[in-house]
């Protein structure tokens, strides 16, 4: 976001605050036979498995642990376009952490987003997706994470700038984007596609990243989960579309996916491999298999029209191809099973943004490590040996090759993304 965009979205935010002032002020234990709105299993210790089911569930680990760090201790730090936002302190730990919260106060801040001390969350803490949980789903959460060895680590201050650095600015944002509630089944489907509808909705969060958002951050509720960015990557559509979607696989493909982080289509990159090895690969078989059935139900977004490419830059493109990617991708791009993914008919090659393949050809890739896949192979990245107009000819090549159909990129875009990826934490 521009400095002018966001000084813009911060005086909107500051004059809306003293408006609304002045009008008044998979362990494995079994949680995959607890259906929807079923009451949990009585007993500590059913409870606390559970939890521990849906802390992993909602990858809870991954933006709660710091590189390094004690695991649920925080101090991760997570970019967004407004500033960095540096992950609370989730452990029992009584002074920096959880440890005086009532279950009221850790219901509230799932649901409400607001703390025990009376502050509003950003949404960085996935709340606006968290208030669709159960009741029983939030204080099994709060179980499990009772549990944990407590650790002292106190919250880093945020880097952002102001007013957003003012807590209360988000009183404002949740009036005009927040719509707080838990889950309501849909009469008219089936009970597998509400379980999966809650999973995607709620606890997965998918629509964090899955979905546009707006000049102030929040997602797109007329179009969800057709594309977005997050952490510097592009999250490709989880919609029906051909292309650029999941409207060619089958139901399997998906549960392949997110619990091995590959399929005969493509495997997990960025953000999206992390999320397979800490959370979706431990989900129950009909937990996945609900989700396919959700992510299988949602339409097509209108395909937009794609401009052709020159000749000469696909000639490029093709050079590139062969001298760096040809021998593991191989020569139409139909990959390796198993080992290199393919590149043809790939939806996240085709996605209407190329983030997130540009990030790949820049700094690399690993294939998640799953129980089922435990291999893990690595790309290396091409940033010290491709310039941007280079890479820039190289995705494009990509996009456009075999039958693909992408947008083409330019070198002044390659160079941008580039220094924001140098820039943003762990860069």
């Amino acid at each position: 976001m521009s400095a002018a965009r966001l000084f813009g979205f911060g005086c909107l935010l500051a004059l809306l605050a003293v408006c609304a002032a002045c009008s008044h002020d998979r362990d494995e234990a079994a949680p995959s036979t607890v259906k929807l709105g079923e009451r949990m299993s009585p007993g500590p210790w059913g409870q606390i498995s559970r939890g521990r089911y849906l802390v992993r569930a909602g990858d809870c680990a991954a933006c709660h642990t710091a590189e390094g760090g004690a695991p649920f201790a925080g101090d991760r730090a997570i970019p967004t376009p407004f500033g960095t936002i540096y992950s609370s302190n989730i452990t029992p730990d009584p002074d920096t952490g959880i440890g005086r919260w009532t279950d009221e106060d850790f219901y509230r801040a799932m649901h409400e987003g607001i703390d025990r001390e009376g502050d509003h969350l950003y949404p960085a803490f996935p709340y606006p997706w968290y208030t669709r949980l159960s009741r029983d789903d939030v204080l099994a959460i709060k179980a499990y994470l009772d549990t944990l060895t407590p650790v002292r680590q106190a919250h880093r201050p945020d880097e952002l700038p102001w007013p957003l650095d003012q807590r209360g600015v988000m009183a404002v944002w949740n009036g005009m984007y927040f719509d707080a509630g838990t889950f309501q089944p849909d009469p008219k489907r089936s009970p597998q596609w509400n379980r999966g509808a809650y999973l995607v909705k709620g606890l997965g969060h998918c629509g964090a990243c899955h979905s546009d958002k707006n000049f102030a951050g929040a997602t797109d509720k007329d179009d969800p989960l057709t594309g977005g960015f997050a952490e510097n990557a592009f999250a490709p559509s989880l919609a029906g579309g051909t292309r650029d979607g999941l409207g060619s696989w089958p139901e399997q493909d998906i549960v392949q996916y997110l619990g091995t982080g590959r399929n005969g289509r493509t495997s997990a990159a960025g953000p999206m491999a992390e999320v397979v090895e800490d959370s979706t690969q431990y989900l129950s078989k009909p937990d996945l298999q609900a989700i396919a059935v959700y992510l299988k139900s949602l339409p097509a977004r209108k395909d937009s029209a794609v401009a052709s490419v020159d000749k000469d830059t696909l000639d490029r493109g093709a050079a590139l191809y062969v001298d760096n990617c040809e021998g593991c991708h191989l020569k139409q791009g139909q990959g390796e099973p198993g080992a290199f993914p393919p590149l043809r008919q790939s939806s996240a090659v085709q996605a209407k943004s190329a983030d997130t393949l540009i990030n790949v050809i820049l700094n690399g890739s690993r294939i998640p490590r799953t129980a089922a896949e435990p291999t893990g192979l690595a790309m290396q990245g091409f940033a010290d040996h491709l310039d941007d107009a280079q890479i820039a000819d190289l995705t494009t090549y990509i996009r456009n090759a075999w039958g693909n159909r992408g947008e083409a990129v330019d070198a002044g875009h390659v160079e941008d993304l580039r220094k924001s990826l140098r820039q943003s934490p762990g860069g």
